[in-house]
């Protein structure tokens, strides 16, 4: 028998996501990871251009944005597409919310906050948004 699921999770199921990283195959592997905890992701995108179609089209509940898109800057995204999306979460392999620059570039952005790539999960995005209602 399955254990209750938490209070919040049905709020998880519904949440519509876009994923922004320029490593295909990470958006590959994230999307298959959320989805089968019960996000919808509704889209990805390698770069800004295409994240901003997305954003602008899809105007999902939550954008996971690249610190680091090859040549383009995660942080000017974030700002770029905040008014199209329910929240922003930037995201990096490294773990930069420890990292005394990237701590106060974080914090001054838009985003709701940052995770690591290694921490992505519905219950740590879902943690993030609740945190900032």
């Amino acid at each position: 028998m399955r254990p209750p699921r938490p209070r919040w999770h049905t709020e998880v199921m519904a949440l519509q996501c876009i994923i922004i990283d320029d490593y295909r195959p990470f958006l590959t592997v994230a999307r298959a990871k959320l989805e089968e905890q019960g996000i919808v992701v509704v889209g990805v995108a390698a770069n800004g251009t295409e994240a901003l179609r997305q954003a602008r089209e899809l105007s999902p509940d939550v954008a996971l944005v690249d610190i680091s898109l090859g040549p383009e800057s995660g942080f000017d995204l974030a700002r770029e597409i905040t008014p199209f999306v329910g929240s922003v979460i930037l995201i990096s392999s490294h773990d930069h919310d420890k990292d005394d620059d990237y701590a106060e570039l974080i914090e001054s952005s838009p985003a709701v906050g940052f995770l690591s790539k290694a921490a992505l999960s519905a219950d740590a995005i879902g943690r993030l948004i609740r945190s900032h209602r």
